[in-house]
């Protein structure tokens, strides 16, 4: 049998960026792309090295730019650098001093702006605190903190005296954070009283609490009072953030890193068994970010930029702290959740602060959807002059509505493709030079240099889907597992020898355009043609009725695995005529292979608070089986109950 995905979607409608957006781009033509990138991928050393000479500020300059092949690259060789330092310290020297870096909105509605002179106080001071607890350069220290701006101020701390921050999102169970703290052997918590979502308090501390059981090498607690619930405080082991702060001297000067210092470590979400710890290091991430925030959202000074996601995933590393403030930019950020008071939070934000730069999940969009045109159409969203979307392929209808609902027609869409391991944007258009075409990530960045190929390592041609790879090594990836080397080189490596697999099915069409296909575990196998789930997804969510799609394998006895679709309509529960008309809307849009076995409709499905449809619990829906395995970061537990009941 082939190991070919096969490719059902067909998409031909493109979307030229205006001639105005091009022309004050900071790439703006298609001759300037390929240049970089053909120099990039010929040179490497080249053109990394100028970058890193032109966008990073050295404390010692890097004597070789790369050494070593993939999967051992090390970057930016003898060069001391500090990601606080370029993060912050650089622009208070300049105009930028008194500019807002962070503009924070709480849920319940209580708002700060901190300038880059703001910032860089209470950075210092907070450094000087981790200090004197005890912290030192190479500590690792966990973070489970609520969407302020004291974690943006932690993260920036830790990165300023060399240690080595671990942040976990603030939803996850006590035993995930005693893994996490074990496996990374933190000396320090940092967490807070409790958070806000959807109007009711996470009780973070406790939770805190409840892993300090299981956390040996963890020593103190540093608690932030954000909701003034009860906690509890241990004394010589807990402190108030307020208390340490108060008197503490801003004078700290950012230490010298060496470029391949670790700066911090995330683990995966959604693993079973041991954690997963993707360590990033100081250089080629902050290098990698600074660039791909620019070139990508054409970040201007005069942009207010609002990445929706939560600092705790990768998103929010990349793409609210380190990207934007190295840039220089003016960075939002929103604690709660979308919908809280009402549907129109969101809008209602980017109306308040003039947001220019829009950046959010392909599962929020086909929320906003479901939640109708109405709560969008309430808000003046004409500051708006860039969307983009991350975290999964987004189908093509959602990818419409964003266009024309938000955007009003005249915003491209950046859709990016990359991973909590690639460190920053690896395939994206550039607004103001790629033709977009909805359900696209387009073409690579300079520097990264993707393949299609077979298992065996053959490259494929044109519309052929199969496994998605890089080729050669690029600044921003991880370096490995922390602590657990070999694992890094199985999981990466080891599938395709000397590439960088990423774990995506992929097919590029005949313009050079790449279309995520999906996890390759995500390909159901029927009759023996291996078809990607997300394309059926597509083909369901582009039926007027469907507010959001999922699609999984299960076992059929004639064709070896069947198609179970998960839908959620827009409105009502659906019916059997509805069924009906999906399944022939299934065959009309990709053809009889794709048939669908069953349709169970669903009024929510099972998310993680970042968003993601947890395809292996329904996969384990449509088997019949019980699930195993964490389902700690479920949003909502109950919808598994739901579906459970519903399949009786």
């Amino acid at each position: 049998m082939s190991d070919n995905i096969e490719s059902v979607l067909h998409e031909d409608r493109k979307f030229p960026p205006s001639p105005e957006f091009s022309a004050a781009a900071h790439i703006s033509s298609e001759e300037q792309y390929l240049d970089m990138w053909n120099r990039a991928k010929d040179d490497p050393a080249g053109f990394w090295g100028g970058l890193a000479r032109e966008n990073i500020d050295w404390f010692q300059d890097f004597e070789a730019t790369m050494e070593g092949e993939m999967p051992e690259t090390k970057w930016f060789v003898g060069g001391k650098t500090n990601a606080c330092y370029n993060c912050v310290d650089r622009h208070v020297t300049t105009w930028r001093k008194n500019k807002a870096a962070i503009i924070w909105e709480g849920e319940p509605g209580d708002q700060r702006v901190l300038t880059y002179g703001d910032l860089h106080r209470e950075v210092s001071k907070f450094a000087n605190v981790l200090k004197k607890l005890g912290v030192e350069t190479g500590d690792r220290v966990t973070l489970y903190m609520p969407m302020v701006p004291e974690l943006a101020i932690a993260m920036l701390a830790c990165a300023r005296i060399g240690a080595t921050h671990s942040i976990i999102f603030g939803g996850f169970s006590a035993d995930a954070i005693a893994d996490r703290n074990n496996d990374a052997e933190a000396k320090l918590v940092i967490t807070a009283d409790g958070g806000w979502r959807r109007g009711k308090e996470v009780p973070l501390k406790k939770t805190v609490d409840e892993s300090m059981e299981r956390s040996p090498t963890v020593e103190k607690v540093v608690v932030l009072k954000r909701t003034g619930g009860d906690v509890s405080m241990i004394p010589d082991r807990d402190y108030w953030w307020h208390d340490l702060m108060e008197g503490e001297s801003a004078d700290c000067p950012a230490t010298e890193l060496d470029s391949e210092h670790p700066l911090f470590i995330l683990y995966t979400s959604g693993s079973t068994g041991k954690p997963k710890g993707v360590l990033h290091t100081t250089a080629g991430y902050l290098l990698g970010t600074t660039m791909t925030s620019r070139w990508v959202f054409d970040l201007k000074d005069e942009d207010t930029y609002w990445c929706t996601a939560d600092i705790g995933w990768v998103t929010g590393h990349s793409y609210i702290v380190y990207g934007p403030l190295s840039n220089g930019a003016t960075t939002v950020m929103y604690e709660g959740g979308p919908n809280w008071p009402d549907e129109g939070r969101f809008w209602e934000i980017v109306e308040k602060y003039k947001v220019n730069i829009f950046y959010t999940a392909p599962t929020a969009i086909r929320a906003f959807i479901k939640w109708g045109d109405e709560w969008p159409n309430k808000y003046d969203l004409s500051s708006l002059r860039l969307l983009g979307t991350v975290g999964e392929p987004i189908n093509p209808e959602a990818w419409m509505w964003y266009h024309k609902v938000i955007g009003g027609e005249n915003c491209p869409i950046v859709d990016t493709w990359w991973q909590t391991e690639t460190g920053g944007i690896m395939m994206s258009p550039l607004p103001g030079v790629t033709a977009t075409k909805p359900g696209s990530c387009t073409t690579p960045l300079p520097g990264v240099v993707p393949d299609i190929q077979t298992e065996t390592g053959e490259s494929l041609g044109a519309n052929q889907g199969g496994l998605l790879v890089m080729t050669q090594p690029w600044p921003h990836m991880l370096r490995t597992l922390y602590g657990d080397h070999d694992r890094f080189l199985d999981v990466y490596f080891s599938r395709i020898p000397g590439r960088y697999f990423a774990g995506d099915g992929a097919r590029r069409d005949e313009d050079g355009y790449y279309w995520i296909m999906g996890r390759v575990d995500d390909v159901i196998n029927v009759s023996g043609h291996r078809l990607s789930t997300m394309e059926v997804e597509s083909a369901l969510a582009a039926h007027d009725d469907v507010a959001e799609a999922a699609v999984v394998g299960f076992p059929h006895d004639l064709k070896g695995e069947g198609i179970c679709c998960f839908v959620t309509l827009k409105k009502g529960d659906g019916s059997e005529e509805m069924e009906k008309e999906l399944i022939a809307h299934v065959r009309k849009q990709i053809g009889v292979v794709a048939t669908p076995d069953k349709i169970k409709f669903a009024a929510a499905l099972p998310k993680t608070r970042s968003g993601k449809i947890m395809r292996r619990l329904l996969r384990d829906i449509a088997a019949g089986r019980e699930s195993a395995g964490d389902q700690t970061t479920l949003e909502d537990v109950s919808v598994l109950d739901k579906l459970r009941a519903s399949d009786e």
